[in-house]
């Protein structure tokens, strides 16, 4: 598939995002063949390009967030930097930004201002609680709005504090809902008989609603039964037996035999057959009931065997069973490299030469395999001279100064 045949070529994306959830949803947008044009500060750029930098000047979370992207460096502080965004927003299909609200009306680039001159563009912007409501000005991260949302709540086990889990889930979500908008407002602009209102143009995406949209019947099992989900540590709540197991080797397993059918073959596999034909925990329902019970048996088949062995043992009986992954696991899995989802690019990390380094594929996967990744994160301001000539006929003075 060349880049031209990709879903979102000839889609232009400006991007005025910093951290993960808008730069997030541009790499979405940027994985399928948009042209997505990061916006970043003189000098320092996205903070990301610091966040978990272990050498070099460029962290690998940058690189991966702000793959298949161009770089360009204005100041936003300036009037010459504030034009340019205008400018450029009037060659684009979207902008997308993750400023606390207010902070583009306050720039004069306003969704307003940069429709004046694109009466097309579709404005996404992503913030910690939305563009309206009583909270809506108040600064947040994920790690917020995930206590916001509920998820927070059911993270760890039960006798301690909530914990977080180890990646930026409530940014990443939002980011996935915002490429969503984006791509829906696409479609709606296209099949539109006339033209959208900025209303209709308008993207509005919230971290605490995004983490809030994922609690599945959170709120609908409260209100209807007045029943306030717990922290059930490696569990799910209701579902039973689904677990960590520890093995005998010193790694642990993770089995999800709670269906009706394979808890039978489950109980025959573990050699408790007696659990398997107890008539108290045919469902769901009772096996919840007993899950302490369950997993003490369980943890005692475990704990007989090797990882390796325990797992062939439940696969061999049909039972969803899989082993707890490390980066170096998933690097060497068989599976991941069929369907080129580790793909390698030489990237500098700050030793004399430039270093081998593996890369997540693009997700979701079309035709087999997952798309080529185009480029790793780019340079700061890489692309800047190159963006102003071709899309604003700007000189090199011009450029330079």
């Amino acid at each position: 598939m060349t880049d031209r045949d990709l879903p979102l070529s000839g889609v232009r994306v400006l991007e005025l995002g910093n951290y993960i959830a808008a730069p997030t949803a541009a790499r979405m947008l940027a994985d399928f063949g948009a042209e997505v044009i990061k916006v970043e500060r003189p000098d320092t750029g996205d903070e990301l390009r610091n966040w978990r930098l272990y050498s070099g000047t460029t962290s690998m979370l940058y690189r991966t967030i702000n793959r298949n992207k161009k770089s360009i460096v204005l100041d936003l502080r300036t009037d010459q930097g504030r034009q340019d965004v205008i400018d450029l927003a009037a060659k684009c299909d979207i902008v997308l930004e993750n400023f606390r609200p207010g902070t583009l009306e306050k720039w004069g680039i306003s969704p307003e201002v940069l429709s004046r001159k694109n009466p097309d563009l579709i404005v996404t912007r992503i913030s910690a609680f939305g563009q309206t409501g009583p909270m809506s000005e108040r600064p947040g991260f994920a790690a917020v709005a995930e206590a916001y949302g509920g998820f927070r709540n059911l993270v760890g086990d039960p006798d301690r504090p909530p914990v977080r889990v180890g990646v930026s889930i409530g940014d990443s979500i939002a980011g996935l809902y915002a490429a969503f908008g984006c791509v829906m407002a696409l479609f709606q602009r296209q099949t539109a008989k006339s033209a959208l209102s900025l209303t209709q143009r308008s993207i509005d995406v919230a971290l605490n609603e995004s983490i809030l949209s994922m609690m599945e019947s959170l709120i609908p099992d409260y209100l209807a039964y007045g029943v306030e989900r717990e922290r059930v540590g490696g569990r799910m709540e209701g579902i039973a037996p689904s677990n960590a197991y520890p093995c005998n080797d010193g790694h642990s397993i993770i089995i999800a035999g709670n269906g009706d059918a394979i808890f039978q073959r489950y109980m025959e596999t573990i050699d408790r057959p007696d659990l398997g034909a107890d008539p108290d925990l045919q469902t769901n329902a009772g096996r919840w009931k007993r899950r302490d019970e369950l997993d003490a048996a369980i943890s005692a088949w475990t704990g007989l065997h090797s990882r390796d062995d325990a797992l062939m043992l439940l696969d061999a009986a049909g039972v969803p069973s899989g082993p707890i992954y490390t980066a170096a696991d998933v690097v060497a899995d068989a599976q991941y490299n069929a369907r080129n989802m580790i793909q390698n690019f030489r990237v500098d990390t700050g030793e004399s030469e430039p270093t081998n380094v593996g890369f997540v594929g693009i997700v979701p996967v079309i035709g087999g395999t997952s798309l080529p990744i185009r480029s790793v994160g780019p340079e700061l301001g890489e692309h800047t001279a190159e963006v102003l000539k071709d899309l604003l006929g700007r000189e090199n003075e011009e450029i330079g100064a």
